[in-house]
C-alpha cells in the first residue's frame, strides 16, 4: 500500500469512506497504486487502468480504456461529449461500492486483459480549429510550429477551451492567454 494514497484518503473531505472501501477491491484484483494527477491511480507494469475521481455528486472510478470493455452489468457511463475512450463507474455510497464490487472486479480483469493485448487505436478525427486560433496560427509561424509539436490531445484541449467562448473577443483573448503555454510546449492544464 502506498503512503501517498493513505494520506490522500485520510485527508479527503469528500468520498473518503467510499474510496477506502473501493481501494482493497482494486488492490486484490492485482492492480498497483500510485498518486497521479493528484488522485489515486491504479495500474499494472506502468500502464494506467483506473483512477478515483472525487466529484461533487459522486465518486467516479474512471477506466482509461473503458470504451473498449464489455459492460454486462451496465455500470459504465460516458464522461462527457468530448471523452473518447474513458468510461466511469459512479459510486454514491459505501453500499454502492459493496453492491458493485463484483462488476468492478470483472471490469478490472477485462481492463488488465486489454492492457496486455494493447487497446485498439481510435481513428484520429480531423481537428477543425476555431477561426480565432486558426487565424492566429496562420499569422504566427512560431506559434504554429509549437502548436503542431503538441500531442493531438493537447491540441484538441486548447481548441475546445478556446471554442467554448461565446464571443469572438473572448476567443481571441483565450488564444492570447494560451500562447505562452503553447510556445512552452505545455498543455492547457500543465504548469
Amino acid at each position: 500500500m502506498n503512503a501517498a494514497i493513505d494520506q490522500f484518503l485520510n485527508g479527503a473531505s469528500m468520498w473518503s469512506a467510499e474510496m477506502k472501501a473501493l481501494r482493497p477491491i482494486l488492490l486484490k484484483a492485482g492492480l498497483s497504486e500510485d498518486l497521479k494527477w493528484g488522485k489515486p491511480c491504479f495500474g499494472t507494469e506502468g500502464g494506467n487502468i483506473a483512477i478515483m475521481q472525487p466529484m461533487k455528486n459522486f465518486l467516479a472510478l474512471m477506466f482509461f480504456n473503458g470504451a473498449f470493455l464489455a459492460d454486462p452489468h451496465g455500470v459504465l457511463e460516458e464522461q462527457g461529449p468530448n471523452s473518447r475512450s474513458a468510461r466511469r463507474v459512479c459510486l454514491r455510497s459505501v453500499a454502492d461500492v459493496k453492491r458493485l464490487a463484483p462488476a468492478v472486479r470483472e471490469l478490472v480483469a477485462a481492463a488488465l486483459d486489454l492492457e496486455q493485448e494493447g487497446p485498439p487505436v481510435l481513428p484520429t478525427q480531423e481537428l477543425e480549429l476555431v477561426d480565432e486560433l486558426r487565424d492566429r496560427l496562420e499569422r504566427d509561424r512560431k506559434l504554429r510550429s509549437a502548436f503542431e509539436k503538441l500531442t493531438p490531445g493537447r491540441r484538441r484541449e486548447y481548441n475546445l477551451y478556446i471554442s467554448g467562448a461565446k464571443q469572438a473577443s473572448t476567443r481571441e483573448a483565450r488564444v492570447t492567454k494560451c500562447s505562452e503555454q503553447i510556445l512552452a510546449g505545455k498543455g492547457l492544464r500543465d504548469r
